[in-house]
């Protein structure tokens, strides 16, 4: 399937949209205010070791300290490489506890695995790598691996076996083969090779050379932006075109593509139309509609995402959509396109971790089995690792995928600050309630001579009209005047009491 990626540049962040068939399927945006850290090398220092978890903080320089755990110490791997660390790892043990590794205060060079997410601080990790377009750089690790995506056995041997032969002698370091180094030359594969190694020796100066300057914690590695990303990762044999919409942009691509990827210069064009870039393709509806909980099918159907910390469900419903024989073959079709659309939609949303999907409820192992596989098809057409289980006992399918970035609504929205993100506020009658019993409370706490309850319009036209009962057996009962008074700019559930 023909592919067209779109770059949109301004000053404040970059969008790209990944378009095929005449739909996006991916949307990635990043803010130079909260650029994406993943791949970052810094020397940090560690803050503090919890021997409980075998894990430790690290200061790399971010609002909240990054997490290490035991597992991505290089120096645990190495260890664990022996007949007798495999044995602990199976066994969920550690030859060495993170304890007698690192102490509060040193200093450690550490790569960024994981964004922070949420409340979480990032994912670090003591085994460095640089990506390169067709290569990945281990300069601690003598290992030659190639990409799980190329599963032509015959062909990985054949890749290991050029790569080991293009290596420069005295070589201590490792490197990975990516997925478009199968069809790469030697000559591509020859300067993929020098640029890594040149840019690790740039890198291992400034961490620990004598012109290394600053104490830690320092930032030495930022990975590429999102425009150069874009290039290296996300253009494929399949692309057609590039489109960028910025005349600087597209010159520091253009320099960049022909330093690294000339092959993609073709591809680049730079847009110059009238109309905004996103507005001619339809992305910027894309992108409303993305942020939306309900999606609605082209047969009538409907799918409903709920977004949680924990994970993401996916509700499936045959909506307004009658099928032309009988119930069966419409929850049948209904769930073939919503199989469809659920792919489309985790990549375009960006969903990553547990993900559990309610399909309608299928009578015949034959319709779940058709189901299942045209799911698993349209999963495939994912770049992120996703793993899927088949129908569980109760009917649902549970899945993982890959969390890579935040999610495109985390990264375009923010909780609702009138309901705290629950998506769900209390009745105005709730609230009328909650505010007799803090009254009461206070008139026992407090002497004043009246109290002045601030709230918003619709709890005061409760209190004015049905409840006014209420509030006027309250004034008697605590033997002091009660008065409301409207506050346009309250939340519904926000509201306060005024002693005078």
């Amino acid at each position: 399937m023909n592919e067209e990626i779109l770059v949109n540049v301004t000053p404040q962040e970059t969008r790209v949209a990944v378009l095929a068939a005449g739909q996006v399927q991916e949307l990635v945006v990043e803010r130079e205010a909260s650029r994406g850290l993943v791949g970052n090398i810094y020397v940090g220092r560690v803050a503090r070791v919890l021997p409980g978890m075998q894990s430790a903080f690290v200061e790399i320089g971010l609002e909240r300290a990054a997490f290490l755990h035991v597992a991505d110490l290089w120096e645990q791997r190495r260890g664990a490489a022996a007949a007798e660390g495999r044995e602990h790892r199976r066994n969920g043990n550690t030859a060495t506890p993170i304890e007698k590794m690192l102490a509060e205060g040193q200093p450690v060079t550490v790569q960024v695995l994981k964004d922070p997410l949420g409340s979480k601080g990032a994912r670090l990790s003591t085994q460095l790598s640089v990506a390169g377009r067709l290569l990945v750089y281990l300069p601690q690790d003598p290992h030659i691996g190639v990409s799980q995506r190329i599963e032509d056995e015959t062909g990985r041997a054949a890749l290991r076996d050029r790569l080991k032969q293009l290596i420069p002698e005295g070589e201590t370091g490792g490197f990975i083969l990516r997925t478009l180094a199968e069809g790469a030359s030697d000559e591509e594969l020859r300067a993929d090779i020098e640029y890594l190694r040149s840019l690790w020796r740039a890198i291992r100066e400034l961490a620990g050379g004598p012109n290394a300057g600053a104490q830690p914690p320092k930032l030495v590695y930022q990975g590429l932006s999102l425009a150069q990303r874009v290039l290296r990762d996300m253009v494929a044999a399949d692309t057609t075109a590039v489109h960028v919409d910025s005349r600087e942009n597209y010159a520091l691509l253009t320099d960049f593509a022909r330093s690294y990827m000339p092959g993609l210069l073709a591809k680049l064009q730079h847009y110059t139309g009238e109309r905004p870039l996103f507005e001619l393709y339809n992305v910027e509806q894309e992108i409303e509609k993305a942020l939306l909980p309900r999606v609605e099918l082209k047969s009538g159907g409907t799918l409903v995402i709920d977004q949680t910390e924990s994970m993401t469900t996916v509700d499936v419903n045959t909506g307004g959509f009658v099928g032309k024989r009988n119930f069966d073959e419409t929850v049948f079709k209904t769930n073939l396109e919503a199989a469809q659309a659920i792919a489309r939609q985790l990549r375009l949303r960006n969903l990553g971790g547990i993900i559990v999907v309610d399909f309608i409820d299928m009578e015949t192992e034959e319709h779940r089995a058709a189901v299942l596989e045209e799911f698993r098809r349209a999963l495939a057409r994912d770049p992120t690792r996703v793993t899927l289980s088949g129908f569980t006992a109760l009917g649902l399918v549970e899945m993982t995928r890959k969390r890579t970035r935040e999610s495109l609504a985390h990264v375009l929205c923010e909780p609702c600050q009138a309901c705290g993100g629950r998506g769900e506020m209390k009745t105005a009658r709730t609230v009328c309630y909650e505010v007799l019993r803090e009254v009461l409370r206070e008139a026992r706490a407090f002497e004043a001579r009246e109290f002045r309850v601030l709230a918003s319009p619709p709890v005061c036209d409760l209190f004015q009209e049905e409840e006014s009962g209420a509030l006027a057996m309250l004034s008697d009962f605590i033997g002091k005047p009660v008065s409301v008074q409207v506050e346009s700019n309250y939340a519904q559930e926000q509201y306060d009491i005024v002693l005078l």
